[in-house]
């Protein structure tokens, strides 16, 4: 059983947790993953490891909910226990050697891209953040990006936050300006990396993205979490989830990821649905 310690709603869909796992904090790099069971008869789910406290013990996990089971780890307290949290699993991120990088994180693929920022920072590069959300109430982790970016490149939507815009524009704005960069880092939503390694293919730098398909097991086992990578079948869970992007078919993987969301979001309903007639 692993201890919540701490509890945050960062908007309203999306929650932070400071979860008590000494030996997966101890071992953990940016890019990896942990995947948990809320209880004995819960699914397991994978959630990218998003900070860790190696003195205190503890793994950041940061969520939105969207299913039944983040519906269900949302609802619970601190002080309250996780059932299972395994991990650290998938390859780590490869960051060091790099001098000047583009971090871009779209929604909450910033959390995701947020302990890239700060590894790349506390390894001496020199870090441009380019950060996008619909609009300022969707707004995570703005003032951790601040402590870790030589650059903070603010986007959003609707101008609520930042300048109105695409990543993709404020990418291409400063590539324009004049910055080089040794490699691009992308993580969000599938087609926002599509088109960031559209953008950066036409400049030819190198682009990594983080791959979150549909997982199980995270041993390359099941399979679920399968993707074209140049040409060939890579497992996002032992394989990634860190992918060179010029090389993923993203259409194939958008076709897969919206395959079972109907069921999700059922699933979701009646768990909203129970929470609310306990409340009653």
């Amino acid at each position: 059983m692993y201890k919540i310690i701490k509890k945050a709603e960062l908007n309203p869909t999306v929650t932070r947790m400071d979860i008590e796992a000494p030996l997966v904090a101890r071992k953990a790099e940016p890019g990896q993953f942990i995947i948990l069971r809320t209880d004995e008869e819960g699914e397991r789910i994978p959630l990218t490891i998003a900070d860790t406290d190696k003195t205190a013990g503890t793994v950041t996990i940061i969520f939105q909910k969207v299913g039944a089971t983040t519906e269900k780890l949302g609802h619970l307290k601190e002080g309250e226990y996780i059932q299972d949290f395994v991990g650290p699993l998938g390859a780590a991120s490869e960051l060091e050697g790099l001098k000047k990088v583009a971090v871009i994180g779209g929604g909450v693929g910033s959390a995701i891209a947020y302990p890239v920022a700060k590894k790349l920072h506390e390894l001496g590069a020199e870090v441009h953040s380019i950060v996008g959300f619909r609009g300022q109430e969707l707004v995570i982790l703005e003032e951790e990006f601040e402590k870790v970016s030589d650059k903070f490149v603010k986007m959003s939507d609707d101008g609520t936050w930042g300048t109105k815009g695409l990543v993709t524009n404020a990418l291409k704005d400063l590539i324009e300006s004049g910055e080089t960069y040794d490699e691009v880092i992308a993580i969000g939503p599938v087609i926002m990396m599509k088109f960031v390694c559209a953008l950066t293919k036409e400049y030819g730098i190198k682009t990594i993205v983080s791959m979150n398909p549909i997982m199980v097991d995270g041993t390359g086992m099941c399979g679920g979490c399968r993707l074209t990578v140049g040409g060939e079948t890579k497992f996002a869970c032992v394989d990634g989830p860190d992918f060179d992007g010029h090389l993923v078919d993203f259409d194939e993987a958008m076709d897969r990821g919206t395959m079972y969301r109907p069921f999700e979001q059922k699933k979701r309903e009646e768990t909203c649905n129970l929470y609310t007639k306990e409340v009653q």
